[in-house]
């Protein structure tokens, strides 16, 4: 699997991820994170135009999709941590709306391997309901560090990996 930069040409077919995603959230009861059409075809353009946004290809089909930022704060959500505390306070990646097709395994694997290559510590969060991402972040070895809430303030259960 290969990651390459997202191009607005791109947007079509990551909105078809998007979708897989969210289908696939509301199959393993996930019922509250993407609603109201997040992340819509302007959240995802706007990563694009940032050059924040990712697509993984198995290939040359497209089998997902991911934000990655990093940097001094690139999430500021993530200033106040509740139940917790994060393992460090150094520069950090964080990756957000990662998705799949569900046409490929270790798309989730490939995108944190890839950002894993940028920088060595890593912050990300979830709904607590979200237990795929939840197991997939323990399995890869992150470490549960507390409770961050989003800018319409809904909880968010948030991870922390920092490799040596």
């Amino acid at each position: 699997m290969t990651i390459e930069i997202a191009k607005p040409e791109h947007l079509k077919s990551i909105m078809q991820v998007i979708d897989h995603a969210r289908n696939i959230m509301r199959t393993n009861g996930n019922l509250t994170q993407w609603i109201n059409g997040y992340p819509s075809a302007e959240v995802i353009m706007n990563d694009i135009n940032q050059n924040t946004g990712y697509i993984c290809l198995n290939d040359t089909k497209m089998v997902g999709y991911f934000s990655f930022l990093k940097g001094d704060n690139p999430e500021p959500t993530y200033n106040i941590i509740d139940n917790g505390k994060w393992l460090n306070s150094e520069p950090y990646g964080v990756i957000h709306r990662l998705a799949s097709n569900g046409k490929a395994k270790g798309v989730a694997k490939a995108c944190f391997d890839y950002c894993f290559t940028q920088i060595n510590n890593i912050k990300v969060d979830t709904n607590n309901n979200n237990l795929p991402m939840q197991n997939f972040f323990k399995k890869y070895g992150f470490t549960y560090c507390g409770v961050i809430y989003v800018a319409d303030g809904s909880p968010r259960d948030a991870f922390q990996m920092v490799l040596k």
